[in-house]
């Protein structure tokens, strides 16, 4: 795995690879910052609040998931249009990890600012309703989605445990509860975020254990991925052929001289020939 961005992000998060301009997008959560990379070099947009997540819309358009709501967002102008607010009027809460389903929707999580036990919550929008899933919760990762709609899966990173869901197959919504699909608490590695390759793997980022690990869909452990960074966060696929792995990664917590010592962390990361992944859908506004 090698630097894909030598920029340090305290918390880096939410690669999505547009489909069609063929570029990676990203987020530095806490210092509000949207990051990306093309063949002038490197590309940032600032936030005035923290920012986490986005799906595409079309060739120029991102929805973009802040600590006050899902925007519409334009890469030419930079401008924004607020779509809904998401727990605007609650200061301790930000958004997190969040990723489009197949139906067009966006789902997204919520949590404390300072990690505030069962502040958050994961939501999803679609069709112009904004609907809260599941509360509470205290940090809302691992969103992804069977490429068949037939399940979606999260997690409670505090809890070890991600969890499956299954989904109406018409609208995308829940069908019942969700129960437990992987459970990770007797290794204690922290699933963080998530993607699904085209065979239907589960790709986790484990906060804490450098690496991402690939699991089947019966949760079968196939194979880890080491990362040059203590606390990957979330991969995505991309390049020509969706065959790369991206990886963020963050550099919070961890103390000036360590990060003097070993640079990569916060850096975000790219190995080849780990897919083929697929598409990121599109979201539908």
């Amino acid at each position: 795995m090698t630097v894909f961005d030598t920029r340090r992000c305290d918390l880096g998060e939410g690669p999505l690879w547009h489909p069609l301009r063929n570029q990676l997008f990203w987020f530095d959560i806490p210092n509000g910052r949207m990051l990306s990379r093309d063949a002038s070099g490197p590309l940032s947009w600032d936030f005035d609040e923290p920012a986490s997540a986005a799906g595409w819309v079309d060739h120029d358009t991102l929805l973009t998931a802040t600590a006050s709501g899902l925007w519409r967002f334009d890469l030419r102008s930079g401008a924004r249009d607020r779509i809904v607010a998401l727990e605007a009027d609650n200061p301790v809460t930000r958004s997190n990890d969040g990723r489009a389903d197949p139906w067009g929707g966006f789902w997204i999580g919520t949590m404390g600012r300072d990690h505030e036990a069962d502040a958050g919550a994961i939501y999803r929008y679609w069709r112009g309703e904004l609907r809260q899933l599941y509360a509470p919760i205290t940090i809302p990762n691992a969103i992804c989605f069977a490429h068949d709609q037939s399940l979606g899966y999260f997690t409670d990173t505090l809890t070890g445990t991600v969890m499956r869901q299954r989904l109406d197959p018409e609208t995308g919504w829940p069908d019942g509860l969700p129960d437990p699909w992987l459970d990770l608490r007797a290794e204690r590695l922290n699933p963080d975020g998530a993607v699904v390759d085209a065979s239907g793997n589960i790709w986790i980022a484990q906060w804490g254990a450098w690496r991402v690990a690939c699991y089947d869909p019966d949760g079968t452990f196939l194979r880890a991925v080491e990362v040059p960074a203590k606390q990957a966060s979330c991969p995505a696929f991309g390049g020509a052929d969706l065959s790369t792995l991206y990886v963020t990664s963050a550099a919070v917590g961890l103390r000036p001289d360590r990060l003097r010592a070993e640079p990569d962390h916060g850096r975000t990361f790219a190995i080849d020939g780990i897919g083929p992944g697929r598409p990121e859908y599109q979201v539908i506004l």
